[in-house]
């Protein structure tokens, strides 16, 4: 009883120290200050506007990323980074540019078309003028009936996309409810087996399997001389249009057949046409240039270097991905993350601060493609995710990864990617914006962003909560991914919020805490 007596006591007295260790030690000055920075006196629309109108589309390795990259690297070195530089990662391909695109339908009756060819199309070798043909075929056989009926035609594959109206609108925030959801996230232990069983599968049946009618279209397109191939999908409506790529962009890759991307509305319209035996006849125009000259991918990378003499070789990192789709500016993915991520760093270089650790930011190419400039990186500097062979000291004296990469809405809080000790932290840095909305800590993963290509190799690396506005509905790789659909007063929150979170993680006396190493991935897939 005597020695259970004595535990208590010495427990009892113990426990405000205790509960101290727990707490974070917070500079709520600095936080004041940085709220006021960032919130009044923000910079990051105009950093948003050179990064989009002023470049144009970002597709990796094109003249506009490349003068995007020039522009961020200068920039940052202005406002006092050093070793502002563009980082080679590795080899990508070759650059992709549009320089003029014409298409409309001259008959039945005359209509210009809203298409925005697809990156790494050839183009039409100038004007041309050809008659559409109706392609109704679900398999290799019946494919095979249009062979010597392609040249000089436009060809369309006879699909109707069913338009359904929605009542709901198009811009939406978390609910409370959502938020409280997300937080209340418990993990269930992955099944790694069954995981590997699927992706093996899928491996053998080489991708998603079954005849795709496009794909060998296009090849017997190119043998024939076809001149064009029309595109849509559901989500193309309303004036919206979502385009990516047409096919592979390696240097020994052959340009890809021309292809563009309609609304479902001229599509529908052109197959009902065709259907009803109304010939329909189009022009087209379409220029685009392939850039060979340098084909390495290329990340920018900047500079706050740490002054505490035990800790400035240990590093803070926070960015976002550069490069974008063709249909607009990409403002929302990402010239938004970018953007924010380049306001968060000058609001530190303006408020002077003398951060212990050193703080790197990372403008990525490549993401598009598979998140290639950020697993470049991360693989010559801290480890290979397949092998799991660390580079040291460089991945031991990491702390923490910040990611932006959701559009242009406001943070809410953080994915934690199940690592519940750096969650308990991170609440804490929350709460002097709780009243901006953002409180969130949930275990929850969330995929498709570079922080992935941290957590890869074992690295804490998170993305942010975002508010979705129009992302998935509207600008995500459409059209309409331009400035004005940029919310200014959530990126000047969002920037707010990563400053604080960049300088509290430089100033901790510990590094953020880690999960276990992953296992090594292996080949394929590498997330």
């Amino acid at each position: 009883m005597k020695i259970a007596r004595h535990a208590y006591l010495l427990l009892f007295f113990l426990m405000p120290a205790l509960l101290n260790a727990q707490n974070e030690k917070i500079d709520q000055q600095m936080m004041k200050k940085i709220r006021t920075e960032g919130l009044e006196n923000s910079k990051v629309m105009d950093i948003a506007f050179q990064l989009t109108e002023m470049n144009g589309p970002r597709v990796t390795n094109s003249i506009g990323f490349m003068k995007a990259a020039n522009y961020a690297k200068n920039q940052l070195a202005q406002w006092g980074l050093v070793n502002s530089k563009l980082d080679e990662w590795g080899d990508f391909g070759k650059g992709w540019d549009l320089e003029k695109s014409y298409i409309a339908m001259t008959s039945p009756w005359y209509r210009s078309f809203s298409a925005y060819p697809k990156v790494w199309t050839d183009g039409t070798d100038g004007f041309k003028s050809g008659h559409a043909l109706l392609i109704s075929a679900k398999d290799s056989a019946e494919l095979e009936t249009y062979r010597g009926k392609l040249k000089g035609k436009v060809l369309i594959i006879d699909n109707l996309i069913d338009y359904k109206q929605s009542f709901k609108p198009d811009a939406s925030r978390w609910t409370d409810a959502e938020l409280k959801e997300m937080a209340n996230f418990k993990p269930t232990p992955p099944d790694t087996a069954a995981m590997r069983a699927r992706m093996e599968q899928f491996r053998r049946r080489g991708g998603f399997g079954g005849f795709n009618v496009a794909t060998h279209l296009k090849k017997m397109a190119q043998e024939e001389g076809a001149l064009l191939l029309l595109a849509t999908g559901a989500k193309n409506h309303d004036g919206t249009v979502f385009v990516q790529q047409a096919g592979p962009y390696k240097l020994n890759n052959p340009a890809n057949f021309p292809e563009v991307a309609l609304g479902l509305e001229d599509y529908n319209m052109i197959v009902r046409l065709l259907r009803a035996d109304v010939p329909v006849k189009m022009d087209m125009d379409i220029q685009t240039q392939f850039r060979t000259s340098d084909t390495k991918g290329y990340n920018v990378i900047a500079e706050i270097p740490g002054t505490d003499k035990n800790l400035k070789d240990e590093v803070v990192m926070l960015g976002g991905h550069l490069d974008s789709w063709q249909g607009a500016t990409g403002a929302t993915d990402n010239a938004a993350g970018s953007a924010v991520m380049m306001e968060a760093v000058r609001i530190l270089k303006t408020l002077g601060v003398q951060p212990r650790r050193t703080i790197r930011i990372a403008l990525w190419g490549g993401e598009e493609e598979g998140l290639l400039g950020s697993r470049g990186y991360v693989k010559k500097t801290f480890g290979d995710a397949a092998t799991m062979k660390l580079e040291q000291p460089a991945h031991d004296k990491f702390s923490v990864y910040f990611n932006l990469d959701n559009g242009t809405g406001r943070i809410r809080g953080v994915y934690m990617q199940g690592n519940e000790a750096a969650g308990k932290i991170f609440s804490q840095w929350l709460a002097p914006f709780n009243d901006l909305g953002a409180k969130t800590i949930t275990l929850q993963n969330t995929g498709g962003t570079d922080h992935l290509s941290f957590d890869g190799v074992g690295l804490p690396g998170f993305q942010f909560i975002q508010d979705e506005v129009e992302y998935d509905t509207r600008t995500h790789h459409s059209n309409m991914d331009g400035y004005d659909h940029l919310v200014a007063d959530d990126l000047k929150q969002a920037a707010t919020i990563v400053a604080a979170f960049v300088y509290n993680a430089a100033m901790r006396d510990q590094k953020i805490p880690r999960k276990e190493l992953p296992k090594p991935r292996g080949g394929g897939f590498p997330f």
